[in-house]
């Protein structure tokens, strides 16, 4: 009995590191409007805020998964943290754009090293299907609620203490995170099969991704044709080195494909919606961090309650492609009324309406493009195809970010919701091209998950 309840004790000091985490994705989008105005930030340079995080998060994912396995998990997972923790201190403390981007792209490659490898130490806490179901349902719901926590509590922090206190507010956490790994998670073990670590693939992949949203905010092309090159040189290392970074053959898996295109579209109409949409609501509708946090509150509340359960039930009735396609639809509904609304728009009329659809459609499509790039995959390497579908969303919302926020700047957000809009639409039309029956094995799992 002592012995697990040790294991769920462990279980949630994993889920406290991983909730940091997901807040700090949206408690920053909050406080966008006054980091701007403090520091003087351009609107296509403001988008840096984001994308220094976003870029390090995402090309770091599969090596942060990776050193796990060489070096050990607990040790990389305390690291990740400590990492985090610190890089959080010296946002806070920043006095200008320069200092704070650096510190934001820290930052991401701690949080990158903590989700990729608190996801495996999951999995190998339970071995029991129903326990190990239950700890999913709860992981899914923190990974969602993180969300609604994050505006809130972004909103309460701007408005009371400062822009500030959105990193601050990461020490006390990753300081008890960092302190109770000793205690509740076993030792590493040295592991049975020495690998190597492709230094060169991650390496040539996140500069690639970095070139390529500098090169799109900037309209250089030249950085876009280079970026291009190390995405090619990217490839080929992966085809030839023993120990990949992204094994190519993961891609011969039909749903796992198509699942990373639709990722890499919902999660460019989704960080955009965010983004643009804080900035909207402050700059146009003269919306405080608060009112703004409030705003966004309907809609993450909506996605945590699909998380739990509502997307498992929607799976089982209907399969996958339907949820997908409707919800991508759904939010493709809600983008487009954000690019109607007026400049004197208000909250009922012109807000609620969008956060709603969005809310909707992003819960009910989630959950399932997640099964659809797990379901077919060997479990022997469902761990390399959660850490390249990850990678996907990140990469997907980095790019999405920097091209619609250039574009918001050059035309305005109608135009930038509108392209937003767009994403989506393709999104719900590629996600026709999986197969009715994929992943069918996988959902029970879910429904088991969501029972809890």
């Amino acid at each position: 009995m002592l012995e697990k309840q040790k294991r769920w004790l462990a279980f949630y000091l994993l889920c406290a590191g991983e909730l940091m985490i997901v807040i700090d994705t949206t408690i920053v989008n909050v406080a966008l409007p006054s980091i701007q105005a403090d520091l003087a930030f351009s609107e296509a340079a403001l988008v840096w805020v984001v994308n220094a995080y976003m870029v390090t998060y995402g090309g770091f994912l599969l090596l942060g998964g990776r050193l796990g396995d060489l070096y050990g998990q607990r040790r990389l997972f305390v690291l990740g943290t400590a990492l985090f923790t610190a890089a959080s201190l010296v946002c806070g403390l920043s006095t200008t754009q320069w200092l704070l981007v650096t510190a934001r792209a820290v930052q991401g490659l701690g949080g990158a090293v903590v989700s990729a490898i608190a996801l495996s130490l999951i999995m190998n806490l339970f071995s029991e299907t129903e326990e190990r179901a239950k700890a999913m349902g709860i992981y899914g719901f923190i990974c969602a609620g993180g969300g609604s926590v994050g505006v809130l509590a972004g909103g309460l922090l701007t408005s009371a203490l400062g822009w500030h206190w959105v990193f601050l507010v990461n020490l006390p956490i990753g300081a008890l995170v960092c302190a109770f790994c000793f205690i509740l998670l076993s030792p590493d073990r040295a592991p049975a099969v020495k690998r190597q670590l492709d230094v060169a693939g991650a390496i040539t992949v996140t500069l690639s991704s970095m070139l390529a949203i500098y090169g799109i905010v900037n309209a250089t092309y030249a950085l876009l044709a280079v970026a291009a090159i190390l995405l090619a040189i990217f490839l080929v290392l992966e085809s030839r080195v023993r120990d990949p970074l992204m094994p190519l053959r993961l891609f011969r898996v039909r749903s796992l494909a198509v699942a990373n295109v639709i990722g890499v579209l919902w999660a460019a109409a989704m960080f955009a919606w965010f983004f643009i949409s804080a900035l909207y609501m402050q700059l146009v509708l003269g919306y405080t961090p608060m009112q703004i946090g409030l705003a966004f509150l309907p809609s993450n509340l909506i996605m945590a309650a699909f998380s739990i359960g509502l997307s498992a039930k929607l799976v089982m009735r209907f399969g996958l492609k339907l949820p997908i396609a409707a919800g991508m639809l759904l939010a493709a509904a809600g983008l487009g009324l954000f690019a109607l609304a007026p400049n004197g728009g208000s909250f009922l009329v012109h807000v609620l309406p969008g956060m709603l659809l969005l809310g909707i459609g992003c819960g009910m499509a989630l959950n399932p493009v997640m099964l659809a790039g797990m379901g077919d995959v060997d479990p022997g390497e469902s761990g390399l195809a959660s850490g390249v579908l990850n990678t996907a969303f990140m990469m997907g919302g980095a790019l999405g970010l920097a091209a619609l926020a250039s574009l918001s700047e050059a035309k305005g957000y109608h135009a930038a919701f509108a392209v937003g809009a767009l994403f989506a639409l393709v999104a719900a039309a590629i996600s026709l091209l999986l197969d009715p029956k994929s992943s069918q094995s996988s959902v029970p799992a879910v429904d088991s998950a969501g029972g809890h």
